[in-house]
């Protein structure tokens, strides 16, 4: 088995990190890179990413010039990222999502991206550049990587198609299903899911505690039905392949890992929506090189990368030219057949403000603990 179709397995899901981290041993390659030839001396970088980001495959112009991957450290959520800089971690590139970004910026983690310096900006989708806090007092803080979006996936061997006939988010509510559900463990997600299937979306960043009084006995209604609240895709989308769970809150790469492994499943549109992420690299108050950090950024952003991300993790990326190295018939199974249109038309949600994140943050954690 080579180096890549190491990386393969790893991003599609059949391969975890642990046992990567063996192969990889075993060839005598390191987790932080490979060597290349005539490369430059690599440069001190930090970057701090979500687990599987870290392949050389998503960064190889980078790997091109310099003979290995940067240093790399991981977190399991944004907020967990995001308190342990505050509290002194050191880290130059970071991978956060840009309903986050408002709350980077008042903790001044950030520091202003000139993007002229990205030989790939002017290739990313308009609409992905542009997504809100992106570009404040004249400077930009945040440049897209990947995204896609959250719906309900569910096999089709395991629900009654007359449940799902009206698509709908109430589907994770289904009493039917109970010990078979799977929800994400989110902070506020579960309240945003739960005002979507309520009808009181139009505003599920400022509800009142009336309506959060009656978002609380649905996901407590929720919470009995679930098998778990899943951390991380690998859980869930075994628990998925081995029956276990019969549908799940998901993110729209898990569509491709199932269906890899011969699996009848499904991605819903339900009726109330899908909700559309984005996700990209900003630069943090690091000590390392800060040519790395752009080349680095550059890296990722590329349309190289970004065919590597679509075809072998199911991921939309932002470099419009990465459409171009996919096969058309590995585009149209990931929904992206048209992707100029699905683009044009991208909007991404934000967070609700304080004092309403945590109070939101508050009550699903009161409802995850019994309390409500």
């Amino acid at each position: 088995m080579d180096g890549k179709q190491i990386a393969r397995l790893a991003l599609t899901g059949r391969l975890d990190r642990r046992e990567f981290g063996k192969a990889l041993g075993a060839m005598g390659l390191a987790m932080a890179g490979f060597s290349a030839r005539g490369a430059q001396a690599a440069p001190a970088l930090t970057v701090y990413e979500w687990a599987g980001y870290e392949l050389p495959e998503l960064h190889p112009g980078y790997v091109e010039k310099y003979g290995a991957s940067p240093n790399f450290g991981f977190f399991g959520t944004i907020n967990e990222a995001l308190q342990k800089l505050q509290t002194g971690y050191k880290a130059d590139v970071v991978h956060p999502c840009s309903t986050s970004l408002k709350r980077w910026q008042k903790a001044e983690m950030l520091r202003p991206i000139d993007t002229a310096r990205l030989s790939n900006y002017e290739d990313l989708w308009p609409n992905l550049r542009n997504v809100p806090h992106a570009h404040e007092n004249g400077q930009s803080w945040f440049v897209p990587f990947d995204c896609g979006s959250c719906s309900i996936l569910y096999r089709t061997d395991m629900v009654d198609p007359e449940d799902v006939k009206d698509p709908s988010w109430s589907l994770l509510y289904n009493e039917k299903y109970k010990g078979r559900l799977a929800m994400y463990n989110a902070d506020t997600m579960p309240i945003e899911i739960a005002a979507r299937v309520l009808g009181m979306y139009d505003d599920y960043t400022h509800l009142s505690e009336a309506q959060l009084a009656e978002i609380s006995r649905l996901m407590a209604k929720q919470r009995d039905l679930l098998r778990f609240y899943w951390d991380d895709t690998t859980q869930m989308e075994q628990a998925m392949a081995s029956g276990e769970v019969a549908a799940a809150f998901s993110w729209n790469g898990s569509v491709k890992v199932l269906r890899d492994q011969g699996l009848p499943v499904v991605y819903m549109t339900p009726k109330e929506g899908t909700i559309t992420w984005v996700c990209g690299l900003v630069r943090c108050p690091g000590d390392g090189d800060e040519q790395a950090a752009y080349d680095f950024i550059d890296a990722m952003i590329s349309p190289e990368a970004g065919a590597y991300l679509l075809e072998y993790q199911g991921y939309g990326h932002s470099n419009s030219k990465a459409y171009e190295l996919v096969p058309r018939e590995v585009l149209a199974s990931l929904g992206y057949d048209n992707p100029q249109s699905s683009f044009s038309s991208a909007s991404v949600s934000e967070e609700p403000d304080e004092p309403y994140r945590s109070r939101y943050i508050e009550l699903v954690d009161q409802v995850k603990a019994g309390l409500n």
